[in-house]
């Protein structure tokens, strides 16, 4: 299976994601912020970093690059899509995920492997995790606030979109703990924390991250 790993100006973390994504098995494809098309890809990656400086909002501007265009139609189409981080912030400000990414509620950037608890695992990213599961991965964000009304926040605990909670202290003032949500569909999934930071036992806190990875080619594998 092929993922494809975006490359925004600024972006820090898309070798790390693309190294993760063969470490689960999959090909990592490579592609740039001015692709015109996907070149077949399976999945996508939105990767950490600062897209285009962060200015304005951090995501503002990679929400019009030509290959999100591209990213966005095929994920309304249902083509998996994960966006770590900036990538987070770069769904919701195209919209294929609800609510927003402020800066942090303390005002200073944090960087900790931060505990979880999967809350839900009917998604293409997190199927293979168990519901309930509290897993460790590293955490590191500026404007890391996940805010939305309280309308959206309880649709998403309604439809059971709320993907994963921060477990002990809340890092970055989330609303309701939320680290992580997904599209009513299952198969956009935005989340804070790294999980492509904690693949290998040899470096980060452990492999709790390779979940994500080995999920989606799973899924493939099995449609």
């Amino acid at each position: 299976m092929r993922i494809g790993v975006v490359t925004f100006p600024g972006s820090l973390d898309d070798r790390d994601a693309a190294r993760a994504v063969r470490v689960a098995g999959g090909e990592a494809v490579s592609l740039w912020h001015g692709d015109a098309d996907l070149h077949g890809v399976d999945g996508v990656v939105l990767p950490g970093g600062f897209s285009y400086g962060d200015y304005l909002r951090c995501g503002a501007i990679a929400r019009f690059a030509p290959v999100m265009e591209r990213v966005v139609d095929a994920a309304r189409g249902g083509l998996p899509v994960l966006g770590i981080c900036n990538g987070f912030q770069i769904l919701c400000e195209s919209h294929l995920l609800p609510g927003a990414l402020i800066r942090n509620d303390h005002r200073k950037f944090v960087c900790r492997d931060q505990p979880l608890r999967v809350e839900s695992v009917s998604t293409a990213w997190t199927s293979g995790y168990a519901a309930g599961q509290e897993i460790v991965i590293p955490l590191k964000n500026g404007e890391g606030g996940y805010v939305a009304d309280e309308r959206m926040l309880d649709e998403l605990e309604a439809e059971g979109r709320v993907v994963l909670r921060y477990v002990g202290d809340n890092p970055n003032g989330s609303y309701r703990d939320i680290a992580g949500v997904t599209n009513a569909r299952g198969n956009v999934v935005g989340l804070m924390p790294h999980p492509e930071h904690a693949v290998e036992s040899l470096t980060g806190p452990g492999t709790d991250g390779l979940g994500f990875f080995t999920s989606v080619l799973e899924g493939l594998v099995r449609s």
